[in-house]
């Protein structure tokens, strides 16, 4: 199969919003809007030297654990880079993971852990080593061990190490409960897919025998295909989708491909929802600002 070409385009179905209501599509966007001006704050306080550790910011793929939590609830989650969007979008405290950027005791993983592992038993979400691609197998293992649905988000680059394949091809053999998510904004820190591989992770997952499928960042199609592969687990969702920021860090290489927050937001009015989404957007910039105002030291 020819690798398919990156698109805001691929693989949408037409009138899919109509399968969600619009209390679900309200509901969903009122969480990218907390994850994407959590992280703006997260940035300005990198910037201000409050955070010292590398700070991995989720800006431009934050609507992604907006929309599979919106869907799957209170699976184990396995995250790497760019996880504070799904620690939020799955119910930790926005306290603690401010206190835990700020190094403090009270935070998430008691200050220890950063931006880099995110870790909250309370919501079922294990921190991550630092080892690229490590969750996959440990992900297999414990939905295989408690019997109870779990998923693990890679990036494109973290997905070629080889125990990536031998954990997923476990996961089929053993029916292993997990979605395996990958966040494909095709670069590896800078290095794009089409000088690492010529392959498709897509490809490898289906060979594997899993349910596989290669769709761009829409969250009405992501919510779709998570709603339709969480009761034949596992399955493979390969994600084509934009990081704003670098890897590492509050910078930017330029304008991304496409801003699918903008996309949400026009299709969002198309649908006569104009007003609800300014109210949205107002309250939480003003509701996240209070929160990080709360934590950092007075002006």
């Amino acid at each position: 199969m020819t690798v398919q070409e990156r698109s805001e385009h691929l693989g949408v179905k037409e009138n899919l919003t109509q399968c969600f209501t619009q209390q679900e599509s309200l509901h969903l966007f009122k969480q990218i809007c907390f994850n994407r001006f959590f992280e703006f704050e997260a940035a300005k306080a990198f910037e201000e030297k409050h955070i010292k550790m590398p700070v991995y910011l989720s800006v431009g793929q934050e609507h992604i654990p907006a929309a599979i939590a919106n869907v799957l609830e209170k699976p184990m989650i396995f995250g790497q880079h760019r996880a504070h969007s799904y620690y939020l979008s799955f119910g930790g405290s926005p306290d603690a993971l401010i206190a835990e950027l700020l190094h403090k005791p009270s935070g998430c993983a008691q200050g220890m852990g950063g931006s880099a592992s995110i870790h909250c038993p309370d919501i079922g979400m294990f921190g991550h080593s630092g080892l690229m691609g490590d969750q996959v197998p440990i992900a297999v293992g414990a939905a295989l061990a408690s019997n109870k649905p779990a998923i693990t988000i890679v990036g494109d680059a973290s997905a070629e190490e080889d125990y990536v394949y031998g954990a997923m091809g476990y996961a089929v053999t053993k029916n292993s409960p997990v979605l395996f998510i990958c966040e494909d904004n095709n670069l590896s820190i800078l290095t794009e897919v089409k000088t690492r591989r010529s392959w498709s992770l897509v490809d490898v997952a289906r060979s594997l025998g899993m349910p596989a499928v290669d769709i761009t960042d829409d969250p009405w199609l992501i919510m779709h295909h998570v709603r339709e592969f969480k009761q034949d687990l596992p399955a493979f969702i390969n994600i084509r989708t934009c990081r704003h920021l670098w890897h590492a860090g509050v910078g930017t290489d330029g304008p991304p491909e496409w801003n699918r927050f903008e996309i949400i937001k026009e299709h969002l009015h198309n649908i006569g929802l104009k007003h609800e989404v300014e109210m949205i957007e107002h309250n939480a910039r003003k509701e996240v600002r209070g929160l990080w105002e709360k934590h950092l030291p007075k002006q």
